[in-house]
């Protein structure tokens, strides 16, 4: 079978995008298409529009990740998912919803080219992240010869948000891939790992849950902004740095308001995939 897909990426977390096709295993197409050495090459697989999801939304979408599984929500493959729907004019207007797992996102285009998501509201129920511990902010967490302090927050997907002032790449490295499996986490975690610059600047290096090491995470920037502004460390408004570019994020602090994050999503190529 021949699958038409377009490559792109949000600040270098790369994904490759097809429609959605009849009796395919996703899953296993994932794993295919974003092995790095002999399919296409990618951090996550993103379908559009499939039929069972739509759900009285203008679109919708699955993500999976390169090992195959299948998360909630993704803040990078989301931006670019809403380019793509928007440039192919499979939704014709700038502001639109997306159905997901994670429930309803609204992305909305903007004049310059980025996209501005409203991601939702933070959940911060340890039962909804979910996260075995009572109280999420500021509990203490193992990792090889490390104890951390750390945040657990829910963006769709569960987070681990550690501030250091460490070097947070060797934090992530040798210590991203430990905190993910922690039993406080039953369907593991994505671990961020932020020093705080000032209160309007952060850096963020981040391993994501199936997928290790990557250049950007969207969801967990917002999740490093609310344990942030939560712990009364940063302003309401901050950017976020990481390896592969920058983000914006934008919380009120009230726990029932979304979060918008704004950033690139950039094509790579077009192609066929055999």
């Amino acid at each position: 079978m021949k699958i038409p897909f377009t490559k792109m990426h949000g600040l270098g977390n790369d994904f490759v995008i097809v429609e959605y096709i009849e009796n395919i295993d996703f899953s296993e197409l994932a794993k295919k298409m974003c092995d790095r050495h002999f399919g296409v090459g990618a951090d996550g697989l993103i379908v559009v529009n499939p039929k069972d999801m739509k759900n009285n939304t203008d679109t919708s979408w699955r993500i999976f990740n390169s090992d195959g599984t299948e998360p909630q929500m993704c803040g990078n493959g989301i931006r670019c998912f809403a380019r793509y729907v928007f440039d192919k004019k499979i939704v014709e207007k700038k502001e639109f919803s997306v159905n997901t797992l994670a429930g309803i996102v609204k992305p909305k285009i903007l004049l310059d080219g980025k996209v501005k998501v409203d991601m939702g509201k933070p959940i911060l129920d340890p039962l909804k992240i979910p996260f075995k511990g009572i109280n999420p902010l500021g509990f203490e967490i193992n990792a090889k010869d490390k104890y951390f302090i750390a945040n657990a927050i829910s963006m769709g997907n569960p987070h681990c948000v550690i501030f250091t002032e460490e070097d947070t790449k060797f934090l992530a490295q040798n210590y991203g891939a430990c905190v993910e499996k922690n039993e406080l986490f039953p369907e593991k975690t994505n671990v961020e790992f932020v020093k705080i610059y000032s209160r309007n600047y952060m850096k963020l290096d981040v391993w994501e849950r199936g997928c290790g090491i990557t250049l950007a995470c969207g969801t967990g920037s917002c999740a490093a902004a609310v344990a942030g502004i939560l712990n009364k460390l940063i302003d309401n408004f901050v950017k976020i740095d990481l390896p592969g570019g920058t983000l914006t994020i934008e919380w009120d602090s009230t726990k029932e308001s979304p979060v918008y994050m704004t950033g690139d999503a950039t094509y790579v190529y077009e192609g066929v995939f055999y």
